[in-house]
């Protein structure tokens, strides 16, 4: 029995030898017959791919013509289509990408074989196509300039000009305002050629698509990977990386500018700052930061700041806001005269100043003055506080500026127990209510009845007191009770 059971392994084993040798043989022949497939020029039927979620933009996921036809299928024509208002066409490119790339364009592989050198009149043929197509693009003609780009995505077009040609596509997707589209071209671009020159710029581009989706961690994300890539890239062009950089941090920065991190986004305007590059908008950086300082309490930095600024920018267009940020911040630090000198200082600036932009100088100049005054009336300050209505008042001589200025100058006077100079303003006001006509707003009319009603108790209060002082005795109407109690000299 022993023996017949050994005699039984025996056999299976042999079998087993023989069925793994013809396995092995079946497959080198696949293998060979492939091999010889590709060598002969003719490519293998690819696999079919891995089943997963659908792409971002089903539109997308087939971009390429079927070999051997011209007109492009389907899926080509649905990528073509404008799919919401267009919007105005794209400046240089800038970067931002995510660490999750959409799902790739369907790019058919080429044998190796068929790389041959391209023929000088049809490349020169396809770059004039590429030309037309960005020409397209840049006179808002979209609809006209996709198609275009889309035949130049076909397998047999050169890689060169396939670079390009996706990169204007995506950009065609953002005039259109198809952010998601775009990202997802970008990204394609990205995950196909990691070492082309333009990623950095391209990932800049995709953070500020993100940031104006919403999305302003993936934006930073983006931007961070600019400098990466950056870092990673081989070539000659210094220059160009370092300001792609140094716009990546910019960017950084106002991210958490716009998204309300003011904290951080000061932080990073600090770092910016210490930078001696040429090419950072230096005012731009600084005003930002003084409104950054200013909106997290830190009036003692947003001062110097502020005050760093109008020495070093006297004529940057921020030069009003960034004045009524140092008198806010002087005033909420409590250095009240400091406050009321750059208020004066700002109402009483050279026409010439403003003469550029005069809305913006006059916007300032009323915000400016109407915030710091009124928190020193409220405070009872009342001699800063009039010294800014008065200038206040000679800023526009119309109706709707003058009215409710003049009536807080009446108010401020009878603070000050001057009456008569109350009375007066109140009277300025009632001699100019025929100006506003019969199509006054409410607002202006009521002023005009509380100037009314304020001049009748003004000079009803002045009646009261001269008739209170008539039936006092004169003698103790001109002394003091101290004066009274003392004896009458003999």
């Amino acid at each position: 029995m022993k023996m017949n059971n050994a005699a039984r392994t025996t056999s299976l084993r042999r079998h087993a030898v023989r069925l793994t040798g013809r396995v092995v043989s079946a497959v080198a022949s696949v293998l060979a017959g492939s091999f010889a497939a590709t060598l002969s020029g003719q490519p293998t039927v690819p696999a079919a791919p891995l089943p997963g979620p659908d792409p971002t933009n089903a539109a997308i996921a087939v971009a390429t013509n079927a070999p051997g036809t011209n007109a492009p299928g389907a899926a080509t024509q649905a990528l073509t289509g404008t799919l919401l208002s267009t919007t105005r066409p794209q400046g240089p490119l800038s970067l931002d990408l995510t660490n999750a790339p959409a799902t790739p364009l369907v790019w058919p592989p080429r044998p190796a074989e068929t790389a041959t050198l391209e023929d000088p009149q049809r490349l020169q043929k396809l770059q004039g196509q590429l030309e037309l197509a960005r020409h397209l693009r840049l006179t808002r003609q979209t609809a006209q300039a996709g198609p275009l780009l889309v035949e130049l995505l076909a397998e047999d077009v050169p890689e060169v000009v396939q670079r390009s040609a996706l990169l204007e596509l995506a950009m065609v997707a953002q005039d259109e305002n198809d952010l998601p589209r775009a990202q997802q071209i970008y990204s394609q671009f990205v995950q196909k050629w990691p070492a082309d020159p333009r990623v950095p710029e391209v990932l800049l581009r995709q953070g500020l698509l993100f940031r104006q989706m919403g999305l302003n961690q993936l934006a930073l994300a983006k931007f961070y990977s600019v400098m990466t890539a950056a870092l990673v890239l081989k070539t000659d062009h210094f220059e160009y990386y370092q300001r792609l950089v140094l716009q990546a941090q910019i960017e950084i920065a106002e991210t958490h500018y716009l998204s309300g991190k003011f904290a951080d986004a000061a932080e990073f305007y600090t770092r910016l700052l210490r930078q001696n590059s040429p090419f950072l908008n230096r005012a731009l950086a600084q005003y930002r930061l003084i409104r950054s300082l200013a909106a997290v309490g830190r009036h003692d930095e947003a001062a110097s700041h502020a005050y760093d600024f109008l020495e070093r920018f006297p004529d940057a267009p921020e030069q009003p806001e960034v004045r009524f940020l140092l008198a806010s911040s002087l005033k909420k630090l409590g250095r009240n005269s400091e406050a009321l000198q750059q208020v004066l200082r700002l109402l009483t600036e050279q026409k010439a100043r403003s003469s550029e932009r005069p809305d913006l100088w006059a916007y300032w100049q009323r915000r400016t003055g109407n915030e710091i005054a009124n928190q020193l009336y409220q405070e009872g300050d009342y001699t800063k506080a009039l010294d800014i209505y008065l200038t206040l008042a000679q800023l526009d001589p119309s109706p709707a500026w003058q009215f409710p200025v003049l009536y807080q100058i009446g108010m401020t006077y009878e603070r000050l127990l001057q009456p008569e100079l109350a009375a007066q303003t109140y009277q300025r006001i009632l001699d100019r209510s025929g100006e506003l006509g019969t199509n006054a707003s409410p607002g202006l009319q009521a002023v005009v009845n509380m100037a009314k009603w304020r001049l009748d108790f003004v000079q009803w209060q002045a009646r009261s007191e001269l008739a209170l002082r008539k039936l006092l005795p004169p003698v103790q109407a001109r002394l003091t009770p101290l004066e009274s109690a003392l004896p009458a000299l003999p």
